[in-house]
């Protein structure tokens, strides 16, 4: 099992001491370094920023949304940082929810396995470089249908340095699970309950088994944000990640439509996650944070006394799970590296 530093997406301001905690994981012999997008900083600019004082990690993004840029600018994008980077470079991209989608980048939500499934395709192409890139999609054809008429397929002046550059996927629902095995490198699941493995096997085994699919279950990454908070109070460890719970079951999406609702429903949780989500969205956040179950955050999780998360380690081992991924100060990433590593 790898280790890799998530540095995400920024609040308010850029997060301090960042130079200094990727110099720790770098140093530690973590895998990986990664940032975010929501709808404040971008995932590319502060990675490329922070990577610049690395050598030896990858650095990826985990993740960029696809209503952020086009295919092929995604696609210049990871050809230059690829380059950069010395070959070091791993492109992470998901589709977001329709509140950003629609809310913040003024495009349509629908469609989003078909658009994902286009947009990986466009990025591939431009990788090869084998000929002028054309696509007849109903999402992002290439040249455009229409305008002015004077379009022309294009190939990419920069030679990219790896055609096979890691394409990772975040999804959540089965259906999207399974394209990230047929078409992707690897998978982001946004929470991950070890307990749970064999679900996620099916999904995965659905998309490895189609026809064409890129990888096989030995050369698949899964890479999977895991919190961890030392304490040895359980209940105080808990306490720390039950907000954070709280606010992605119940007020990250709408009533109708939210896809972390509905992972922790196929976990198991729906009559809490009901009771959350109908708090959340009257208001009652406090309320809805209290009723989180501990055993909740234990399913997703690393809580407790460095005994416990020792001994709570060996399900994760035995799981699907190839990287944990942290955002910890310096004191749990060499925590980490020990057990771990």
């Amino acid at each position: 099992m790898k280790l890799g530093l998530h540095i995400g997406y920024w609040g308010a301001g850029p997060p301090a001491g960042v130079p200094d905690l990727v110099a720790e994981a770098e140093r530690l012999g973590f895998d990986s370094v990664w940032t975010a997008e929501a709808y404040g900083s971008d995932a590319l600019t502060p990675l490329a920023w922070w990577g610049s004082q690395t050598t030896r990690v990858r650095l990826g993004t985990d993740l960029i949304q696809l209503s952020a840029r086009t295919p092929t600018a995604t696609a210049m994008a990871a050809l230059t940082m690829d380059h950069l980077t010395g070959g070091r470079f791993v492109l992470g991209l998901g589709v977001s929810g329709p509140q950003v989608v629609e809310g913040w980048y003024g495009q349509s939500f629908p469609k989003p396995l078909a658009r994902t499934r286009e947009y990986v395709e466009v990025i591939r192409r431009v990788l090869a470089r084998a000929e002028p890139v054309r696509f007849d999609g109903e999402h992002y054809p290439l040249p455009y249908p229409g305008g002015t008429g004077l379009g022309k397929p294009l190939k990419s002046i920069t030679h990219p340095l790896r055609a096979d550059l890691p394409i990772i996927l975040g999804a959540e629902g089965p259906k999207n699970v399974a394209l990230a095995a047929e078409i992707a490198d690897g998978w982001f699941p946004i929470y991950f309950s070890p307990k749970q493995d064999a679900m996620y096997r099916a999904s995965l085994d659905e998309g490895f088994g189609r026809p064409g699919a890129r990888r096989t279950p030995g050369d698949f990454e899964v890479l999977s944000m895991v919190p961890v908070v030392v304490n040895d109070d359980v209940e105080a460890a808990a306490d720390m990640l039950r907000p954070m719970l709280a606010l992605y079951v119940g007020g990250m999406g709408a009533r109708e439509m939210n896809f972390h609702f509905d992972v922790f429903v196929r976990m198991g949780y729906e009559g809490e996650a009901v009771k959350i989500q109908q708090l959340y969205l009257d208001g009652r956040k406090d309320e809805a944070t209290a009723l989180v179950p501990t055993a909740m955050v234990e399913e997703i999780a690393l809580v407790g006394p460095k005994e416990k998360i020792r001994d709570d380690l060996e399900l994760w081992r035995s799981s699907i799970v190839t990287t944990i991924l942290l955002n910890g100060p310096p004191p749990v990433l060499r925590m980490m590296a020990e057990l771990v590593l």
